[in-house]
């Protein structure tokens, strides 16, 4: 890998022993036939989707998931070789590029194979078909739709049916009523499935909740999003820490410019902020096209290991705080991640925002350089600009 050059002083950097000490401590808690799809959809949730691929098929992985065709012929391109699904609707014109490159795509709509069938495709199409048994989202939803859209499928050599697979919606949650509800769904369509189908076929229907806390009752293969990344798809799950996650991104930048205002003197767009005393004010080379958003004026950064909120409203490329004494420029900030004694975690920035861990990452925009380390050390730079 050839390492980058960047020049701003701001940065991600991603630890991908962190990935692999996630994805190994998954399987030391499944049942040794279970394997792994790694979601490395979503630029990998923001940490960077073809050095965690790499990292994760080094670390076991049976395969990779993505929800783009774009995004499985990013991995391709890369020279990614291992098996990749797209969990998204393709376009029926694009399946014999998906058959070109060996990539596996979702099916759930008898139309759809009836489309594909009309086109040239290079190769055999691999397909998993999509069981909507409550998330209501994408999927077939009754034995009738399955035996129409199979029916297509049999008459077509072309196609290979490799899986059939359901999301489920609560398998984070307290309450699992709903979590029992629909693996009852799936079981009964997979029997109808059994009397239909001739041939064996693979079943995956684990997200990371799932596949933490029901190892016993996962199927051949979980796909394994969020927790690959450390972080616990909700409150519930944390509390119960089936399996020990670290996490794998933090944020950084430095100060680029130190001053002390006197009483009564404002910050920042629509002066929303004034000093009370003299206070030491800071300014950081990070905004909201970073993806570090407005609604995050007030939240803490982490200055020599403490802590120090932003004042003033963030702008589109810098934001404020509000220092404790005078620190040179070039002092790091940590905006998520550890500093001395001290963290700021993807959770506490998701409660400030009222929203869940998975949009953090994800909203730190491709502008916003990526380092890449191992075990402390760094293997490669990634700047998306």
């Amino acid at each position: 890998m050839s390492i980058e050059t960047f020049y701003r002083d701001s940065w991600a950097e991603v630890e991908l022993s962190a990935i692999d000490h996630n994805i190994r401590a998954l399987q030391e808690r499944l049942q040794n036939d279970t394997g792994i799809y790694a979601v490395v959809k979503a630029n990998a949730y923001g940490h960077g989707d073809v050095h965690v691929a790499r990292q994760a098929l080094q670390s076991g992985v049976k395969g990779l998931a993505v929800s783009l065709l774009d995004e499985a012929l990013r991995l391709r391109e890369a020279g990614i070789e291992a098996p990749i699904l797209v969990m998204g609707w393709t376009r029926p014109e694009d399946a014999s590029i998906a058959a070109a490159n060996n990539i596996s795509v979702t099916v759930f709509q008898e139309q759809w194979v009836q489309q594909v069938s009309s086109h040239t495709l290079p190769g055999p199409l691999k397909l998993h078909m999509k069981w909507d048994t409550g998330m209501g989202r994408i999927g077939i939803r009754t034995t009738e739709e399955m035996q129409s859209l199979l029916r297509f499928i049999k008459d077509d050599e072309r196609f290979i049916l490799e899986a059939v697979f359901t999301h489920f919606a609560t398998a984070d949650e307290e309450d699992l009523q709903f979590q029992y509800e629909q693996e009852r769904r799936f079981e009964q369509l997979f029997s109808d499935f059994e009397r239909i189908w001739p041939g064996n076929v693979e079943i995956h229907t684990g997200n990371s909740a799932a596949s933490m806390r029901f190892p016993e009752r996962m199927k051949h293969v979980v796909r394994y999003g969020i927790s690959m990344y450390g972080l616990y798809p909700s409150p519930a799950v944390k509390e119960e820490q089936p399996v020990s996650l670290k996490p794998a991104l933090s944020l950084k930048s430095q100060l680029i410019h130190v001053k002390k205002l006197q009483p009564g003197e404002s910050v920042s767009y629509g002066a929303t902020y004034q000093t009370s005393g003299e206070e030491w004010i800071g300014t950081v080379p990070l905004g909201y096209a970073d993806g570090w958003i407005r609604k995050l004026q007030g939240m803490d950064v982490l200055v020599d290991g403490k802590r120090h909120p932003i004042v003033g409203r963030i702008c589109m490329d810098q934001f404020m705080i509000r220092l404790d004494q005078e620190y040179p420029i070039g002092t790091k900030v940590t905006l998520i991640g550890k500093q001395g004694e001290e963290e700021v975690t993807a959770d506490e920035v998701a409660d400030y925002l009222d929203t869940i861990n998975y949009e953090i990452p994800c909203m730190i925009s491709s502008r916003v350089p990526r380092m890449f380390f191992r075990n402390g050390e760094i293997v490669d730079v990634k700047n998306a600009l």
